[in-house]
């Protein structure tokens, strides 16, 4: 389809129910491969939503000069990690992918030029995620890039122009952790003790978001040494800001996992809506 043919069709979509909005902390990849309570959780969200019409991911692993959308009809499964369990390199998620939703952003996006790009595929960040959430691979995924040159106030900005799609049947969602230091890691023991610091920014950022009081969330390199402790660089607590400036007001947020793997890399989920 050419870009003509995609803006016609992107005028066509008809307004769905609002979709919710995700955020889930993935962690290790070694998770796609585990049956533990977190991916026991994640497939219990799935069974909980009704499908979308096509999932944009915003993930912690996809960051670029300028802001980026995936254009792939049919993209691949990419492995960007290191040397783990050859099992893992065996896993697929062949979803399709939604050229036409992508173009229904960067019509909507006024912040910003939204570049298109055809040869991204899914990296870690979504289908590790979403192999549990929806294991038959038969919702359309697309994915936005994290624009490192900009800061957090401009992420949580763009976040709020996405809002739209959610009333065309697309259930976005942030992929990262809001607590992420990989210097300070047991990587030896799943269940090691969480330090202090990490346990005190995790619950400082759930009562923010019940109180959908996001100011603070956006400014956290001003909070405590907490926060910065646990986010040394963005790009995995960033996603978490996408999601919470979805919420529209009044809109309920539900944390759907609470807890911590390998010492200190939060795996809090919630949903809004």
């Amino acid at each position: 389809m050419n870009l003509s043919g995609l803006r016609s069709a992107t005028s066509a979509f008809p307004r769905t129910a609002r979709m919710p909005a995700l955020f889930i902390g993935h962690g290790h990849p070694m998770n796609a491969l585990w049956d533990n309570d977190f991916t026991r959780t994640l497939r219990q969200i799935g069974q909980s939503l009704e499908k979308p019409n096509a999932i944009l991911v915003i993930s912690a692993h996809w960051q670029t000069h300028g802001t980026v959308v995936s254009t792939s009809k049919l993209p691949e499964t990419i492995y960007d990690f290191g040397n783990f369990d050859p099992e893992l390199f065996k896993i697929t998620y062949p979803a399709p992918g939604a050229p036409a939703y992508a173009e229904l952003l960067r019509e909507t996006v006024t912040l910003t030029p939204v570049h298109a790009f055809e040869h991204m595929g899914l990296d870690h960040g979504a289908w590790t995620v979403l192999k549990f959430i929806f294991p038959h691979a038969d919702v359309p995924v697309f994915q936005l890039s994290l624009d490192y040159d900009r800061p957090a106030a401009w992420h949580y900005a763009l976040a709020q122009e996405l809002k739209p799609l959610r009333e065309r049947g697309v259930l976005i969602m942030g992929s990262g952790n809001i607590v992420h230091n990989l210097r300070i890691l047991d990587w030896h023991n799943i269940d090691a003790p969480t330090a202090d610091w990490a346990t005190e920014y995790d619950a400082f950022v759930k009562a923010r978001l019940l109180d959908a009081d996001h100011k603070p969330l956006i400014q956290y390199e001003t909070v405590s040494q907490a926060a910065r402790l646990s986010v040394p660089s963005n790009e995995h607590y960033l996603p978490m800001l996408y999601t919470a400036a979805l919420q529209a007001p009044g809109e309920e947020l539900r944390f759907m996992y609470e807890g911590f793997q390998f010492a200190n890399i939060s795996m809090r989920a919630f949903r809004v809506g």
